[in-house]
């Protein structure tokens, strides 16, 4: 049987060992949280944007369905991937009736309504505070990517998560030196596309602090499912393995 999970995102995050975060929208059952649980399940990451209603009671109570793993709150936007197309005051509270329930909050840089109000009232309640920025097209040059993320840390954030779209090796190379040279910032860096899809399981050894895998069906193009991933970082990774075997009484 396995264990209850106990740790908190920033305890994920401040780890070595890597760590995988699986989204999950509305219609969640019991059965879908038990079996992520004794699945080894690191991180939610809680999709509110794709939630079937933002009524505040219906949300809390998904988000509290998911107390016993570290949880992300997010509400992507639709220039940045997401579902929400709803104002910024909706979307401000929307994050702060999850804020009390939830270890941490994801919110984009370009959220610039909305973005130093989250990262304060997150940072108030003691919560890891993750900014965002996703591309969609391409893979931007390291310079870019540096500015980006020194701009979010600047603004607040603990941690900067980075996708972006590869289209070629040439491009994962740029974001695998990106992110070999600026560990230091708190990087989450993914590689969306076919040819990004070996960031979700190497970038962990250059300093990305989590990786994201999907069960049933991929978020963004590239994502591999949850027990393939899991079963790579196990043979890639001895401290994850080992891990694993603890928590879940693995052979």
């Amino acid at each position: 049987m396995a264990k209850t999970v106990t740790s908190t995102l920033a305890g994920v995050l401040n780890d070595d060992v890597p760590a995988i975060a699986v989204s999950f929208a509305d219609g969640s059952t019991r059965e879908d949280v038990d079996r992520a649980t004794a699945d080894g399940l690191d991180v939610a990451e809680l999709r509110i944007d794709r939630y079937d209603s933002y009524d505040l009671d219906h949300v809390v109570e998904t988000v509290r369905g998911f107390v016993q793993f570290p949880t992300i709150a997010t509400i992507r936007t639709k220039d940045e991937g997401g579902d929400w197309t709803g104002s910024d005051a909706d979307r401000l509270e929307l994050f702060r009736s999850v804020l009390p329930h939830v270890h941490g909050v994801d919110v984009e840089l370009s959220s610039v309504g909305i973005l130093s109000t989250v990262i304060g009232e997150a940072h108030s309640r003691g919560k890891v505070v993750i900014v965002s920025s996703h591309n969609f097209d391409a893979t931007p040059a390291k310079p870019d990517l540096v500015r980006t993320a020194t701009d979010a840390k600047r603004l607040g954030a603990d941690y900067v998560k980075l996708a972006a779209f590869v289209r070629s090796p040439e491009d994962l190379r740029t974001l695998a030196s990106f992110t070999l040279e600026h560990a230091h910032l708190g990087l989450i860096v993914i590689g969306m596309g076919d040819h990004g899809s070996a960031s979700r399981v190497f970038f962990p050894a250059l300093g990305s602090k989590l990786t994201y895998a999907h069960t049933g069906r991929w978020v963004v193009p590239g994502q591999l499912d949850y027990h393939r991933t899991f079963e790579a970082l196990r043979s890639f990774y001895p401290e994850f393995d080992q891990r694993k075997i603890e928590e879940l009484g693995l052979l």
